[in-house]
């Protein structure tokens, strides 16, 4: 048998590695910031630097910049040593290294500028949305050439997830991306209401499940038997978790919109899967922590196992409490709390990043040819990562139940207890734990930077690794009798792309087609009309601003929250609102019926509440827009904007485009008119007035005589 002799490629893994470092830095550092910001409101010091537009440029750098790099990183590193094979192309290495950074550097300039769509972890601009495609379809092609000019014939488990991973994010991304262009930067979603909800959920919990879950799995089946220098504890629970996690996983996302709109169907469907969905996960997190069976005493000892051991137990924690959030009766305990984001973060601190660092721990000393500089620092890295999410996540907790109890506690006499300031104000010292907790982490990442340069230095890049390997038999009918019925898919791999697309495709196509299909499932309400051209543009401010990141406008049928808020929310108010609004974390009250009811304020509280929050609300902790007064409306955008409402439906009277900047100001100049009565003298065309048209839009269709 000859042996053919080859070079891995190391360059590009160097070059996700040090993406990794830098931009975990850059995305932690601007987290810890947007939590200060909830501590001392006077740290949103611009409206570029504000916490709404924060928050979403923390969330995607850390996502997409963060473990998007890691990811990358290990794949490059094991897919080659996998199938005894160089990767397929330098060239698509180089491109799909340097668009994925240029998209990354897109995003951190267009987010601070408030040019979003306003939709988590989906918050990029169709332009950016194409160069996310072009990238990703690069990364299929090199991974896939790679396998299929492998010299070995079994595809490792870590493979299978891989694969996974690539078609399934490409399915979310294309079909949460579905929006129409009404300018060269901003759009608006192909769905509505109810439908977006669905749409962004179903693409959102997804996009944890195979974005931050399934490659991440498939790193932890090759970096920790690697260095614990043990196989993985057992194949077939391998095949088990694999096929039961990404058939499950799609279903989940509905448990997101509980006691919503969202048809009670639809609810079901996410509750009942995503409760399934503990035993793949735990089997999964299993399948780890055994495979370092006989080697614990190890685990003392060697660094890279801390990490990974407290990476696969966070992982186990965060997949048994996802199921329990899915449950109704703790869902409308945790919703919109707190606790939501103390849960969020067990998985991103503990699971993503711990592995990350034994990731990198382990691989950057071998392919510098050289020993870590000092496991001691790795270890003080190890105690402030663990202690950091501790400090981070049990204030959280605390903060989420103290939350919940006091929004829906009442007096003997049948009133609400607590004013939503009260609860606001009442959580700061755990917002600043938290803060402390982010700090603790950040720290430990600082150190390893530190260790990872002074590791560099120590060493010399092996850009390309030799290697020897026979190629790849022939397959003949002999070669595969008495073997398990499974590996016959794992020497095909378009057979398991394609079992694996059909597999995600079944939970996604029977939750979305009938929301879509049945008219029934969203019916209209007869009073809910489309935005005025003025409350449209307002309410295009309000989603640049990142308002929904604190405020939601959906009142769930609980008795705290119809005496709180009013009327609790229906499918049909909603048909007109791209994207929806049902935010997922109330630092605000919810906003459903802010223009009607007992909630009314005048335009002049408007007015001095978006310029100075603290002089209406003492304690509030919202910035201040008074950046508002001075920025004028883009009325230049409006036809265009009105057109394309038209054309998803909205039903605009044809023509309204050319005369829709005349009624805006004629709207505009009652609410300046208003205001003078109130002794605030302002243009009709400044920002602040189309944001305060927009907040007393909100409920007043619903409080109208309905026709159902």
């Amino acid at each position: 048998m000859q042996v053919e002799k080859f070079y891995y490629d190391n360059r590009t893994v160097k070059n996700f590695a040090y993406a990794t470092l830098l931009w975990g830095a850059v995305g932690m550092l601007v987290g810890l910031w947007a939590s200060l910001q909830l501590v001392f409101p006077s740290l949103n010091i611009t409206q570029y630097g504000s916490f709404g537009r924060l928050r979403p440029l923390h969330t995607n750098a850390v996502i997409f910049a963060f473990v998007g790099n890691g990811i990358f990183m290990g794949v490059y590193y094991s897919l080659q040593r996998l199938c005894k094979a160089r990767m397929f192309s330098d060239t698509l290495s180089k491109i799909h290294f340097w668009g994925w950074q240029l998209i990354i550097v897109a995003a951190a300039v267009t987010l601070p500028l408030g040019l979003t769509q306003g939709a988590e972890y989906a918050e990029l601009i169709w332009p950016i949305d194409i160069a996310i495609t072009i990238i990703w379809v690069v990364f299929g092609w090199n991974m896939f050439g790679t396998i299929i000019k492998r010299r070995e014939k079994h595809l490792y488990v870590a493979i299978w997830f891989y694969i996974a991973t690539f078609v399934t994010v490409a399915v979310l991304h294309l079909v949460r991306s579905g929006e129409l262009p009404y300018s060269w930067l901003k759009s608006y979603s192909f769905y509505a209401g109810v439908q977006d909800a669905l749409v962004q959920w179903w693409y959102g919990h997804n996009a944890v499940a195979f974005f931050l879950t399934t490659p991440y799995l498939g790193l932890m089946y090759y970096f920790m038997p690697k260095a614990a220098n043990r196989p993985v504890y057992s194949y077939k629970l391998s095949i088990i978790h694999f096929w039961a996690l990404i058939f499950l996983y799609i279903w989940a996302g509905p448990h997101h919109l509980l006691y919503t709109a969202l048809p009670n169907w639809a609810q079901s469907l996410g509750v009942v899967f995503s409760f399934m969905l503990i035993f793949p996960s735990w089997g999964g997190m299993i399948n780890g922590l055994l495979t370092l069976r006989g080697a614990w005493d190890r685990v003392r000892d060697d660094v890279v196992l801390k990490f990974m051991v407290v990476a696969v137990t966070a992982y186990g924690m965060a997949t048994f409490e996802g199921p329990m959030l899915s449950l109704k009766s703790v869902s409308a305990v945790a919703h919109y709390t707190d606790w939501i984001v103390a849960h969020v973060h067990v998985g991103a601190l503990g699971w993503n990043g711990m592995l990350t660092f034994g990731v990198l721990y382990w691989l950057i000393p071998r392919i510098f040819g050289t020993t870590l500089y000092s496991k001691k620092l790795a270890a003080n890295h190890f105690w402030l990562g663990t202690l950091g999410i501790v400090f981070y996540a049990v204030p959280l907790y605390w903060a989420g139940f103290t939350q919940s109890s006091m929004w829906k506690q009442f007096t003997d006499s049948g009133q609400l207890k607590y004013s939503f300031l009260e609860t606001v104000t009442y959580l700061k010292p755990f917002y600043a734990m938290r803060s402390f907790g982010g700090a603790l982490y950040l720290v430990g990442v600082f150190i390893m930077v530190y260790n990872m340069v002074k590791t560099v230095k120590s060493g010399k890049l092996i850009a390309d690794e030799p290697a020897e390997a026979p190629a790849l038999e022939k397959e003949t009918a002999d070669m595969h009798k008495g073997e398990h019925w499974h590996r016959w898919i794992e020497r095909k791999p378009v057979q398991m792309l394609i079992l694996s697309l059909v597999v995600i495709l079944i939970g996604g196509v029977i939750e979305i087609v009938p929301t879509f299909m049945i008219k029934s499932n969203v019916p209209t309400i007869s009073s809910v009309k489309p935005y005025t051209p003025l409350e449209l543009q307002g309410r295009d401010i309000y989603v640049k601003e990142g308002c929904y990141t604190c405020h939601s406008q959906m009142i769930r049928p609980f008795r705290s929250e119809t005496e709180r808020y009013g009327e609790y929310s229906k499918a049909g108010e909603f048909v007109y609102d791209r994207p929806f609004q049902w935010g997922s974390k109330r630092m605000g009250p919810d906003l459903a019926r802010e223009g009607s009811g007992n909630l009314k304020k005048t335009d002049g509280w408007h007015f001095r509440h978006l310029r100075e929050p603290s002089s209406m609300s003492e304690g509030s902790i919202m910035p201040a827009y008074a950046f508002m007064i001075e920025e004028e409306i883009d009325t230049a955008s409006t036809g265009a904007k009105i057109r394309a409402m038209q054309s998803l439906g909205v039903p605009y009277e044809k023509g309204f485009d050319k005369i829709a900047n005349a009624a805006l100001m004629e709207q505009a100049a009652t609410i300046t008119n208003n205001l003078k009565s109130d002794s605030i003298r302002i243009s009709p065309n400044k920002e602040v007035i189309a944001v305060i048209a927009y907040l007393q839009r909100l409920g007043v269709d619903i409080s109208k005589p309905q026709n159902q």
